[in-house]
Parts: structure tokens; sequence; C-alpha cells
């Protein structure tokens, strides 16, 4: 068999996993592209093991290795992305990220008015009970 068959299907499917990546929101459909381009990765590793008849069979070894360090990401990556999905109530990466950025952006020491140096006493306890909310 030549190689070029199972190069070319590894290629069109590592691009498929990486326009899986680049274009979800989902993160849960993001990290089944990694697993796709990882899979991608595995194919030519034992492609090119059968085409080189290495006699230790190297590129098997190093698939059975990706194939573990995939199934560790994938179970840590659910846990992650469930943890997510229950404080936040959505698992869409661009909500996700702009979350943090404003929610960084606010809880900044040293962002309450200067010339005071005080907040104001009415809105302490709100701002608080909305953070508690949040993290709950």
């Amino acid at each position: 068999m030549h190689l070029a068959y199972p190069a070319v299907l590894a290629a069109l499917l590592f691009c498929i996993g990486l326009y899986g990546v680049l274009a979800r929101r989902n993160a849960i459909l993001v990290l089944m592209s990694v697993e796709l381009m990882l899979n991608a990765v595995n194919l030519n590793l034992v492609a090119f093991d059968v085409w080189l008849r290495d006699a230790l069979h190297s590129g098997q070894a190093l698939t059975l290795f990706t194939i573990a360090i995939a199934a560790a990401e994938i179970g840590i990556g659910l846990a992650i992305v469930l943890a997510v999905h229950r404080n936040r109530g959505s698992s869409d990466v661009d909500r996700l990220r702009d979350t943090a950025e404003t929610d960084a952006a606010e809880s900044l020491p040293g962002d309450e008015d200067e010339t005071t140096g005080t907040e104001d006493q009415a809105t302490a306890p709100a701002g608080k009970a909305k953070k508690a909310e949040a993290t709950a």
C-alpha cells in the first residue's frame, strides 16, 4: 500500500479537526475536534511505522502513548466543561472568555474611588451578594 493514502486521509482529518477548533463555540465540540486531530497524528504514526518496517515498532508505541494522553485529556476536559456548565449555565467558549475578562476587570484591587477611599455603603452588600451568587 502506498504511503500517500493514509497521509492524505490524516491530513484531511487534521484539517477538519483544526476547522472544528477554530470555528466551534461549544466546548464539547472543541474537545471532539482536538481528538480528531490526535487521531490524525496516530494514523500518521502507524502509517509511517508500517512504511519504514521498523523492527521496534516505535510508531505504534508512540501511538499507544498518544491514545493514553488523549484519554486523560478528555477525562479532565469533560470534567472542566461540566463544572463550568454547572456554574455558568453555558459551555459557549466565546461567552466564557468574555465573562472571565469582565470579572477580572471588575475585581482588580484599587479600582474603588480614590477620592473617598471607601466603597458606597449602599452598593457594597449588593456587590458581595452578586459575587456569592455567581460562585455558588
